[in-house]
């Protein structure tokens, strides 16, 4: 939700996945997500998604789940390491993972 409304206001977001958290990249992975006085995860997604946010999934926590490409929700990428450590060095302010 604090994405979100970081996105919302025009500032660069980026939401990270790692381990099981992957699924919720892929198509129908955050269907089923909801917490009680929460919107539901898929439309907190497109939301976020639709305001610039971008949601990264840990390339090595994908493999070994046969996570590809042609598995992901629009507006999820698989990213490497590499990514996010360029985010870091690169000045970001904050990073949160999921």
């Amino acid at each position: 939700m604090a994405a979100n409304v970081a996105a919302s206001a025009g500032q660069s977001a980026a939401v990270v996945c790692t381990v099981d958290a992957v699924w919720l990249g892929t198509t129908g992975g955050a269907d089923s997500v909801a917490a009680p006085g929460l919107p539901p995860l898929a439309g907190l997604f497109t939301q976020f998604v639709g305001n610039g946010g971008e949601v990264w999934l840990c390339g090595a926590c994908t493999k070994p789940r046969g996570i590809g490409e042609e598995h992901l929700r629009p507006g999820a990428k698989i990213v490497g390491a590499a990514t996010i450590i360029e985010e870091v060095v690169n000045g970001a302010r904050s990073i949160a993972f999921a």
